[in-house]
C-alpha cells in the first residue's frame, strides 16, 4: 500500500486543453446570448492543445516557451484558479503557488494583514499563522512596511512577501511563475537557496525565461510553442532547444549545411603566470586530468551562410589535444568556411557543466570591432582564443561553438554547435563552486602589531 502512494505522481495532467471566445465588438457578446448558439458570433482560440505530463514527488520540472506559449494559462489550470475546456488535472498534497505579481493579495490591506489572509486560503489554521508570523516577516526582509498597505508596496516588495508566505505553509508542491525575475539579486540567491532544499523531499512546477535557473535548478523541462506540448525531456536538451528556437523566431528557420574541414594554426602566445602551488599539485593525485573527445557537430543549427568545420583544443604549439591539465595554458580553436560573402563574423564558445550552466566562455567581437573581416563564399577562416584552463570539478563538461554575422547585439546565427567539443574532469583539487581559478599568489602571515596611540 505504501509502495503505491509512494508511486502516485505529485502532479499528473492528461489531454488537458482550453478554448477562449474571442470577440471582435462588445456587441457581439450580446449576440452571442441571445442566439443561444443557433449562430456564431465569436471566434475560438485554442491556448491549449491535448497537454499531458506527470511530475513525480521529489522532482523539480521546468515550463519553457515564448510568450503567448500557454505557460501561465497552464498554471492556472493546474492549481485551479482556470478551468480547462477538456482534460483532467490531479493533485497529490497541499498546493502552493506564486503565480501572476501580487495574485491574492488585496492591494488595500497591510503586509500583516495579507499574510494572515493568504496563509490562511492555503490550508494554516490561526494558530499555525501566529506560530510562524515572525518567521514569514523575517524571510520578506521587508520591515516596517509590514504594517503598511500592499499598494504601496514595489514589484520587489511584494515577492518577498508573497514567496515569504508559500515557503512557510508546509506545501507538498510548489508551483512559481516567473514571479522571482523582478525580486532583487540577493533575494532572488535566497529564494534558490529555499528552493533546491525543499526540492530534497517535495516538488516544484517553476516556469522561467531564465535558461540558466531551469538548467540549475530541474530535472526534466517541457517546451511548450503555440498551446502544444512541443518537447519534454532533460532540462539541458530541452532549453538547448528552446534557443534554437528564439534563433528561428528571429532569423527564420535553420539551413545550416555540412561544410569541409582545414586546419590553419595560428601564431602561438606568449604564458602568463602560473598557480604557485601548479607544481606540487600536478605532481600529486590531485592534478586535474581533463579528457577531450573528438570534435561533433552532430548537434546544430543556424542559417548556413557559414559552418564551423573543427573545434579543438590545443596547446601553445598548435598541437591538438586529447588531454589537458587543469591550470595549464591552453588554445581553443574554431576552424569555419564561408558558404556566402560575409561582413564582421563573430565566432565565440561556452564551457558548460553537464546541466547546461554556462560556465565561461568569450567571442571575437571586440577584438575585431575595429578591423573584421569581409570574407568571400568558400574562404576559410578560425578563430582562436588562449587562455589558462581553470580547474573543473570532476565531472563531464561540454564547449558549446557559435558563429554569427553582425554586431552582438543585431547579429544572424549562421552555425550553433551544442556540443561541439565533450571533456571528462577526472581528480582535481577544487574544493568548493563550480570551476577552480589559479591563483598568482597566496599569502598567509601575522601581521605587524598596531601602533600604539601617543598620549
Amino acid at each position: 500500500m505504501c509502495s503505491e502512494a509512494s508511486e502516485t505522481p505529485a502532479i499528473r495532467v492528461r489531454q488537458v486543453s482550453k478554448c477562449f471566445q474571442l470577440y471582435e465588438k462588445p456587441i457581439h457578446r450580446l449576440w452571442q446570448m441571445l442566439w443561444h448558439g443557433k449562430k456564431t458570433f465569436y471566434r475560438t482560440f485554442r491556448a491549449l492543445d491535448d497537454i499531458s505530463f506527470d511530475v513525480q514527488r521529489g522532482e523539480c520540472v521546468g515550463i519553457i516557451g515564448r510568450n503567448g506559449a500557454g505557460k501561465s494559462t497552464l498554471l492556472q489550470i493546474i492549481t485551479g484558479t482556470l478551468a480547462p475546456t477538456s482534460g483532467t488535472v490531479e493533485m497529490t498534497g497541499r498546493v502552493a503557488a506564486l503565480l501572476e505579481l501580487g495574485s491574492g493579495f488585496n492591494p488595500e490591506f497591510t503586509g500583516r494583514e495579507n499574510i494572515w489572509m493568504n496563509a490562511a486560503i492555503l490550508g494554516l489554521s490561526e494558530k499555525e499563522i501566529a506560530e510562524r508570523y515572525d518567521d514569514i516577516v523575517a524571510f520578506a526582509e521587508i520591515g516596517d512596511f509590514i504594517e503598511q498597505p500592499v499598494k504601496s508596496y514595489s514589484s520587489g516588495m511584494v515577492v518577498r512577501l508573497a514567496f515569504s508566505v508559500i515557503a512557510h505553509v508546509d506545501a507538498d508542491v510548489l508551483i512559481i511563475d516567473e514571479a522571482l525575475a523582478v525580486g532583487d539579486a540577493l533575494f532572488t540567491q535566497k529564494c534558490m537557496r529555499f528552493l533546491r532544499n525543499f526540492m530534497a523531499n517535495h516538488t516544484v512546477l517553476f516556469v522561467s525565461h531564465d535558461i540558466a535557473a531551469v538548467n540549475s535548478l530541474c530535472q526534466r523541462a517541457i517546451l511548450l510553442s503555440e498551446g502544444k506540448m512541443h518537447m519534454i525531456g532533460s532540462a539541458k536538451e530541452v532549453t538547448e532547444k528552446y534557443l534554437e528556437m528564439l534563433f528561428e523566431g528571429v532569423q527564420g528557420k535553420s539551413e545550416l549545411e555540412a561544410a569541409q574541414k582545414e586546419e590553419a594554426p595560428p601564431a602561438p602566445v606568449p604564458e602568463d603566470f602560473r598557480d604557485m602551488r601548479q607544481d606540487l599539485l600536478n605532481a600529486s593525485p590531485l592534478r586535474n586530468d581533463i579528457q577531450v573527445f573528438s570534435f561533433s557537430d552532430e548537434h546544430s543549427f543556424g542559417k548556413g551562410g557559414a559552418v564551423i568545420t573543427q573545434v579543438l583544443m590545443t596547446d601553445l604549439t598548435e598541437t591538438p589535444l586529447n588531454w589537458v591539465v587543469g591550470g595549464e595554458m591552453v588554445r581553443l580553436v574554431v576552424r569555419c568556411q564561408a558558404l556566402q560573402p560575409l561582413f564582421s563574423p563573430i565566432v565565440g564558445f561556452y564551457i558548460k557543466d553537464r546541466l547546461g550552466q554556462n560556465l565561461f566562455g568569450d567571442n571575437t567581437f571586440l577584438s575585431h570591432l575595429h578591423h573584421p573581416l569581409h570574407l568571400q563564399p568558400g574562404q576559410r577562416f578560425s578563430a582562436a582564443f588562449t587562455f589558462r584552463m581553470p580547474i573543473l570539478p570532476s565531472g563531464e563538461y561540454v564547449c558549446a561553438a557559435a558563429l554569427a554575422e553582425g554586431t552582438q547585439e543585431e547579429h544572424v546565427q549562421h552555425c550553433w554547435i551544442h556540443d561541439a567539443l565533450v571533456f571528462n574532469s577526472q581528480s582535481t583539487s577544487v574544493c568548493n563552486g563550480l570551476i577552480g581559478i589559479p591563483m598568482r599568489d597566496i599569502r598567509l602571515g601575522v601581521d605587524p602589531p598596531a601602533p600604539v596611540p601617543k598620549t
